[in-house]
């Protein structure tokens, strides 16, 4: 197609602007494609992971899905980077990576997503650098002495995540933020104690080591594959503190928008039933994983729906 000239001469002053904004344009078109490559790649990564995940992501309003699987993005790689790698270097590199996309400079596609995500919601960096403090200490485990110490944990673990996702709704306020990490930090225990044994194996104790010695149990017991009465008692015991923590942050579902309450319903939901699991089988998680099935999940997801709590 011609482009029409304002020169007289019939020179080619006339297009150059034609010319940039169709290069523009071009940019623009590209960036387009690598933004929705970018969601796409976090998107297939939340679906093929976390188990929980997929019951989330029908309840989450469809314009949240991509900022929703871009954080679980961030959070699943750098907890690899610590759990399967045990690389503090790959940490330290996901954190300047973060801080390129806080520049507005992002290269990989989990962080483009990210840094879409962080510009539209006006998301705090604070959270993201707390996971990845957790993630350094798990690479350098060391456990717990009190419940208070794996509390600590927690608030850079599993906290910020809730946090994150109420920044997302556009609710920041610390009541929420509070109620958000009793749900969030519950939960996160209630699959410490359902996986008591798989984590020993690969050498952590999360059972606080004064809650051992309170009931007599000695840190080769978690790894004896057989359940003893103490055993039983400390973990009822721990059990009762998350079902605790997950029944008063589920509170939480009653301050929020609807889109938002259901997803909470079903997290703190999923923590209570995990806990029901551990119990239907008397605690013992040494035996053989408790783990829910899709009947439960069903159930998980109905009673979100409806914004009822099963204890």
């Amino acid at each position: 197609m011609k482009i029409a000239s304002a020169n007289p001469q019939g020179g080619a002053i006339g297009t150059a602007p034609a010319i940039e904004a169709a290069r523009a344009a071009a940019i623009r078109d590209d960036e387009a494609v690598a933004l929705a490559e970018a969601y796409a790649f976090c998107g297939r990564l939340a679906r093929s992971h976390y188990e929980n995940f997929t019951v989330a992501s029908w309840l989450m309003p469809r314009a949240l899905r991509p900022p929703m699987h871009a954080l679980y993005a961030y959070a699943r790689i750098a907890d690899d980077f610590a759990d399967v790698d045990h690389s503090i270097a790959k940490l330290d590199e996901w954190e300047r990576e973060l801080d390129a996309a806080y520049a507005g400079a992002p290269r990989y596609p989990v962080f483009v997503a990210l840094a879409d995500t962080i510009r539209r919601f006006g998301l705090p960096r604070e959270p993201f650098a707390d996971l990845l403090r957790a993630f350094r200490s798990d690479v350098n485990f060391a456990g717990f002495e009190t419940m208070e110490e794996l509390l600590g944990y927690a608030r850079y673990s599993a906290n910020p995540v809730g946090r994150l996702v109420l920044a997302l709704f556009g609710y920041r306020d610390g009541e929420r933020q509070r109620l958000s990490d009793l749900i969030c930090s519950g939960l996160q225990l209630a699959n410490f104690w359902q996986d008591v044994a798989l984590d020993y194996a690969i050498g952590r104790i999360y059972v606080p080591r004064r809650d051992l010695e309170r009931f007599g149990v000695a840190p080769a017991d978690l790894g004896g594959g057989r359940m003893t009465p103490a055993l039983g008692a400390l973990l009822r015991h721990e059990i009762g503190v998350a079902r605790a923590m997950l029944t008063e942050g589920a509170a939480l579902s009653r301050m929020v928008d609807r889109r938002l309450s259901r997803d909470l319903v079903m997290f703190a939901g999923g923590g209570l039933a995990i806990l029901r699991a551990i119990e239907r089988v008397d605690c013992d998680v040494f035996t053989r994983r408790p783990k829910l099935g899709k009947l439960d999940y069903l159930a998980i997801g109905w009673d979100a729906f409806c914004g009822r709590l099963s204890h």
